[in-house]
């Protein structure tokens, strides 16, 4: 069922309904701003991630500030952000089943579209598909560069797969998908640069053996939020996809510099607003927003600009609230910024985002690939 707005333009934050997913606009353009002023100077381009924000608004505003396009990692999402009019996305992941397969091809007829694959029976389905529609299909190897999870072996193994492509008249090789998840979260900049060193070889040694035979790398694409700058100094790899940038939540905000300082330097963005609704305990007070509201998996959500108040516990609907003096005690009825753990998965959870500048409701933008699990 599709929520109702939690909010109108023009009200009081304080009057929003809760639990709401709240973007605060200026803090949101800033982030846009300053990836754009990062990347520029290296030359390599930006193909922002859509899995975190599943936007086709912010997607164009990605755009207007020199992304090429987007990734996705559904097929789902793919088609929000195609019907909604991105020119350019990248399916940053394996898609199996001839249904989605036929649904991906035909999304070429209005965008430029790519997938992932690391499997030559993979391959051969994208080109059955592919035939079927009359389209040629854009196909990138996936290559494993540590995090052991999708992905064929680097080198020859990777290299014997692009040629399977290119030797298709149904497909076009598009280059290698070379993404390192768990790097992003690693909270020291050695085992980022180790990791991500890691990564950066592999690559090259895959495109230099593509290079000795006849393939070249349209896209050597990977990266994100936690390391984006260490890829693009690589030399190597030519697209970024960071996604989280956008938004940014408590778990990116624990990666530290070399002076243990927390090393980014975008804003935090995403809000979960929510209410107290209940303080009949000292110390304790209950929020309307638990597991259903915000993610977890990275870690409790914090409370924005109140340190003596820590968010401590999740229930289905119920967040537990504690603080340690009464002067710090929030009150019934009162509204709290909370900041996600994972800002991803917790977008996922609202049909709306609501857009914030100065304490005023400004726009209301839909969630619009929400639920996009196909």
């Amino acid at each position: 069922m599709l929520q109702s707005p939690p909010a109108i333009p023009g009200m009081r934050e304080d009057e929003i309904d809760t639990p709401a997913l709240v973007i605060d606009l200026d803090a949101f353009e800033y982030n846009l701003d300053h990836m754009a002023g990062l990347l520029a100077p290296t030359g390599v381009r930006l193909r922002a991630h859509a899995k975190t924000h599943k936007s086709p608004v912010i997607a164009h505003m990605q755009i207007a500030r020199g992304a090429v396009g987007n990734c996705v990692q559904k097929v789902a999402e793919a088609e929000i952000l195609a019907w909604g009019g991105v020119p350019d996305i990248l399916v940053s992941n394996e898609v199996v089943g001839a249904a989605k397969l036929a649904r991906l091809c035909a999304l070429n007829r209005i965008a430029k579209v790519a997938v992932c694959a690391d499997d030559a029976e993979q391959v051969a389905a994208i080109e059955a598909a592919a035939e079927a529609s009359g389209m040629r299909m854009t196909v990138l190897v996936e290559i494993d560069v540590g995090a052991a999870r999708c992905g064929i072996n680097a080198g020859p193994e990777a290299v014997a797969l692009a040629q399977r492509i290119a030797g298709s008249k149904h497909l076009i090789f598009g280059g290698i998908q070379a993404y390192h998840g768990s790097a992003q979260h690693k909270r020291t900049p050695e085992e980022r640069r180790v990791l991500v060193g890691n990564a950066v070889d592999a690559s090259r040694r895959t495109v230099e053996q593509l290079k000795q035979q006849g393939l070249s790398c349209a896209i050597v694409g990977g990266a994100g939020t936690g390391t984006f700058q260490i890829e693009a100094a690589s030399g190597i790899y030519n697209e970024m996809q960071a996604g989280s940038y956008v938004f940014m939540d408590a778990d990116y905000a624990r990666n530290l510099d070399e002076s243990g300082a927390p090393v980014s330097t975008f804003r935090h963005a995403l809000f979960v607003l929510s209410t107290v609704m209940s303080a009949v305990r000292p110390g304790i007070a209950v929020l309307d927003a638990g597991h259903k509201a915000v993610a977890v998996d990275s870690g409790l959500p914090t409370v924005w600009q109140r340190p003596e108040v820590r968010y401590t516990g999740a229930s289905d609907e119920h967040g537990k609230i504690e603080f340690g003096s009464e002067t710090a005690s929030p009150k019934l009825g009162e509204k709290l910024r909370l900041v996600p753990g994972h800002c991803d998965p917790t977008v996922d959870k609202f049909d709306w985002y609501v857009g914030v500048r100065g304490g005023r409701v400004e726009c209301l933008w839909p969630v619009a690939a929400r639920g996009g699990l196909n």
